[in-house]
């Protein structure tokens, strides 16, 4: 599919200052950039893969066209996502159902339960477990994945999961998917092959391992991976207080870095032997030659939170599936993509944010 092509403001040419100059300004005036109000969101929990409950917002338009289903990052919640709430907004108003979630560990959903995450394995079953709830309560079944960095991440392994459960497996192949019903049938979760569209993702999280091991080697890097640490640490002491007993205090003390976090607390409850194995495990680029459904993914060359290196193995691993369309773009940054007005001019976007008027306009124009 053709696309004008992404160009921001001559100061925003450059990886880190997109990233900071988004994350410092738009997050406090990211409302001014649209005109869009909030959806009336409605409160609800999901029964997810093995039972787990999940929160989320949905919204539900007169005559939707379709439904979206999106999460975000790897810290945060509903609350403080104003990138997913932006989505929202945007989606509401040209006419789609909204389903927006906390992901296992954060936000309500760590309130409900002490699971923690897995980086896709099993939050891909989460997504079309929601999927098939909000089915259930009226959005209507032309199903999109969405996200952006780790929530990418998950998406993908959402349609993985959706092509597993038509085979009659489970995420990880082993025909034990449960969502409220241990059942493993399109059928018994009121659900058709052809419910779920696709995806479509921005900043992709594609393999943990290099990006963590690239991250912690720059100074820019190594300030984003202490400060995510904080935040995951903070994560598990709320999971900790709201479930007593659930965790280790003495393995939350010694978590001090992602990989630290993943070691303490992640790694054992779902048998792995080391960090390194889990992020190979979860990693979201193998899954790309073998998507069977309509998946757009834009991604920047100087995103600076993950590994340069990644970039000709994404194309490779996009070339030959007919079924991906990649937007690669030369700027953007991590979770950016804010566009000059020239490149909204050209592109006829109503606001700056360059990303997810392609996602939409890429929903709009995909043929099924």
């Amino acid at each position: 599919m053709c696309y004008w092509p992404y160009n921001p403001p001559r100061f925003l040419q450059n990886g880190v200052t997109m990233t900071v100059y988004t994350g410092l300004w738009a997050g406090r005036n990211w409302e001014k950039t649209t005109k869009y109000s909030e959806p009336p969101y409605q409160e609800q929990i999901f029964i997810g893969g093995q039972g787990v409950p999940i929160f989320g917002w949905v919204a539900i338009p007169k005559s939707a066209r379709g439904t979206i289903v999106g999460t975000y990052g790897i810290t945060g919640d509903l609350e403080n996502q104003w990138f997913l709430r932006l989505l929202g907004r945007k989606a509401y108003a040209q006419g789609y159902a909204v389903v927006l979630f906390d992901w296992r560990a954060h936000g309500k959903t760590a309130q409900l339960s002490p699971t923690l995450t897995s980086d896709g394995l099993y939050e891909g079953e989460d997504f079309l477990c929601i999927a098939a709830a909000a089915k259930a309560m009226g959005c209507p079944g032309k199903f999109w994945f969405t996200g952006y960095s780790l929530g990418e991440q998950l998406a993908l392994w959402g349609v993985k999961a959706v092509q597993d459960l038509g085979k009659g497996q489970g995420a990880k192949g082993n025909g034990n998917f449960q969502c409220s019903m241990p059942d493993d049938q399109f059928t018994t979760l009121g659900l058709e092959a052809d419910d779920i569209d696709g995806a479509a993702v921005i900043c992709p999280s594609l393999d943990s391992r290099r990006s963590l091991a690239y991250l912690v080697k720059h100074p820019f890097g190594r300030y984003i991976e202490k400060a995510i640490a904080r935040q995951l640490k903070k994560l598990a002491w709320r999971i900790h207080d709201a479930h007593p007993g659930s965790i280790d205090p003495a393995a939350i003390e010694r978590a001090n870095s992602i990989w630290g976090f993943d070691k303490e607390l992640v790694i054992e409850r779902l048998g792995f032997s080391s960090p390194e194995a889990y992020y190979d495990a979860s990693s979201a680029l193998p899954l790309l030659p073998n998507l069977q459904k309509p998946t757009l993914i834009i991604y920047a060359e100087d995103d600076p939170l993950f590994d340069p290196a990644i970039v000709p193995d994404l194309q490779a691993a996009c070339a030959n599936n007919p079924m991906i369309d990649l937007l690669l773009t030369r700027y953007g940054g991590h979770v950016g993509y804010i566009s000059s007005k020239e490149c909204q001019q050209q592109a006829k976007d109503p606001d700056v944010w360059w990303a997810w008027n392609r996602v939409l306009q890429w929903i709009e124009e995909i043929p099924l």
